[in-house]
């Protein structure tokens, strides 16, 4: 009987000593952010931008984040035939965001949110800038590999007054 006291206590030790060392080594504060690539599709016009992303994650379930982004890569289009080179200035928004946990380290979301954009239209020596307030929705999923460090893929639907852009997004993410 004492042996097998010992052999379930050893093998408890055993299965608890890992369980701890991963706990000491995941993030406990619920903040994450990440940084990425996103191509912006709006309605004939493809421009590129660096986006960042900082969030803090309420629960298994909720929580909110804040993102920003800075055009990186412009397009030119043609409008009543006049060469128009379009550039993304900068896009701030801010979003709720629900997820849902596949395992540990892996999660299915989706995201509400409102931003603002800024755009720039220049051709023959002209420019002009508009700004634009949307309603934000979008879902992704994510994985961390190691439980801190990850990636991201998403997709974002803008729906201005009078129009849309879908914004596809990959990028690295870390839990702190």
């Amino acid at each position: 009987m004492k042996a097998l006291f010992a052999a379930a206590s050893v093998a408890a030790i055993a299965f608890t000593v890992p369980a701890v060392a991963q706990a000491q080594t995941a993030p406990t504060s619920g903040v994450y952010g990440s940084v990425g690539y996103a191509n912006v599709d709006g309605e004939g016009v493809n421009l590129g931008a660096i986006q960042g992303r900082l969030g803090y994650r309420m629960n298994s379930w909720l929580g909110v984040e804040g993102e920003g982004a800075i055009g990186i890569q412009d397009d030119d289009v043609n409008i009543a035939g006049t060469d128009v080179n379009v550039d993304l200035k900068h896009q701030l928004a801010g979003y709720v965001v629900g997820f849902a946990p596949l395992s540990q380290n892996t999660d299915l979301f989706a995201r509400f949110g409102y931003g603002t954009t800024k755009i720039k239209g220049s051709a023959g020596g002209v420019s002009a800038s508009d700004d634009g307030s949307s309603w934000n929705y979008g879902v992704g999923a994510q994985h961390h590999f190691d439980g801190v460090n990850g990636v991201r893929v998403d997709w974002t639907r803008h729906d201005f007054d009078g129009g849309n852009a879908d914004v596809w997004s990959i990028g690295y993410t870390r839990r702190f």
